[in-house]
C-alpha cells in the first residue's frame, strides 16, 4: 500500500475476527490489515461489510458478490476486482463467470433478473444523477421487491466507497486470490 500505518491495538472482538479469517481462508484479507490502524474503523468496516453481504436478504450471496464486481470493474478498482471476482467463481462454480464480470458485465449470458440488476447497479456507479423510477420499475419487473432494491443500492453505494478508499491508498489484493477457484487451481 502507498499509505501504511502502524498496526493499533486490537480489541478481542477484532483479533477474533482475524483468527476467524485465518482459520477459515488462511490469511487475513489486505482491506482488513489496512483498517487495523484503528480498532474503531476496522469494526465499523467489518460490522457494515458482514451485514451487507452475509445478512439475510432477498439477494443471494453470489448475487451480491456480482455487484461488488460490477462496481468495482467500472471503478477499476484493483484490489476488489481481484478479490470478488474470486468470490464468484466460487458461488458460481463457473471461472468464466467472474471473468466476464471483471472485464465487462454486458458481455455475460445472464438472465433477466441479474441483467436489471447489474444495470441498476452500473448506472448508480456511472450516472447516480440519472437512477429515476423507471429504473427501480425495471427492477420490480425482473422480481425484485423494495427491500431488494434496498439491499441492491447498499451494496453498489458500498464498492463505490470502498473502490475510492482502496485506490486512495493503492491497496492491493493478497496473492492468494489470483489463483482462487480457476478451473484446475483449487
Amino acid at each position: 500500500m502507498a499509505v501504511t500505518l502502524p498496526a493499533g491495538e486490537l480489541s478481542e472482538r477484532s483479533q477474533a475476527y482475524f483468527r476467524k479469517c485465518e482459520e477459515k481462508i488462511g490469511y487475513v484479507p489486505n482491506v482488513l490489515q489496512a483498517y487495523a490502524f484503528d480498532d474503531a474503523k476496522l469494526q465499523a468496516f467489518s460490522v457494515f461489510y458482514n451485514d451487507l453481504m452475509l445478512s439475510p436478504s432477498g439477494l443471494s450471496k453470489l448475487e451480491r458478490e456480482m455487484i461488488a464486481v460490477v462496481v468495482s470493474s467500472i471503478n477499476r478498482c484493483f484490489y476488489c476486482l481481484t478479490a470478488h471476482g474470486a468470490a464468484v467463481r466460487q458461488l458460481s462454480g463457473d471461472p468464466v463467470l467472474g471473468e466476464l464480470l471483471v472485464m465487462n458485465y454486458r458481455a455475460a449470458d445472464l438472465d433477466a433478473r441479474h441483467r436489471a440488476m447489474l444495470d441498476f447497479a452500473a448506472k448508480l456507479t456511472e450516472a447516480p444523477e440519472k437512477v429515476v423510477e423507471a429504473d427501480r420499475d425495471a427492477l420490480r419487473a425482473a422480481g425484485f421487491n423494495d427491500r431488494d432494491i434496498w439491499d441492491i443500492g447498499a451494496v453498489a453505494s458500498f464498492y463505490n466507497m470502498s473502490n475510492r478508499m482502496a485506490s486512495a491508498i493503492d491497496m492491493r489484493p493478497n496473492p492468494e486470490y489470483h489463483a482462487s477457484f480457476r478451473q484446475g487451481g483449487d
